[in-house]
């Protein structure tokens, strides 16, 4: 389910139109060749939450951010963009059920050559079909 849900949520965030607007890329992992921004699944792991009659799995998803800015409040409505957006990610998907999606953390941080990294983490509580 780990790997359908990254699919699922990429394929999601690549459809919308605002982000689509703003990051020249959406990927799976970092870009090699891309022009900033883009926004990549950074990592994720997952543990079992099944229950009685079906199997279940809590998944959480790291997704990176790259961009440009000097100032601390770069990316805020870019980041804003990309929180609404998961937020209205449909809970029903062709192979399981999202239960919960829940925001855990997020971390910024300013790197070389004016530019800026955004950790965006979350928790997805998913059941099989």
């Amino acid at each position: 389910m780990e790997i359908a849900l990254r699919t699922a949520l990429i394929a999601w965030l690549r459809a919308d139109p605002v982000l689509a607007g703003q990051l020249n890329a959406v990927a799976e992992e970092a870009p090699s060749r891309t022009a900033l921004p883009w926004l990549a699944i950074a990592a994720s792991a997952s543990a079992d939450w099944s229950a009685k009659d079906r199997e279940g799995r809590e998944i959480r998803v790291a997704l990176e951010l790259h961009c440009r800015g000097d100032r601390p409040d770069a990316a805020a409505s870019l980041v804003g963009a990309i929180e609404a957006r998961i937020a209205a990610l449909p809970q029903i998907q062709p192979a399981f059920r999202i239960i919960t999606t829940r925001f855990l953390r997020a971390r910024a941080e300013q790197r070389g050559a004016n530019t800026r990294a955004v950790l965006i983490e979350y928790r997805f509580r998913v059941l099989s079909d």
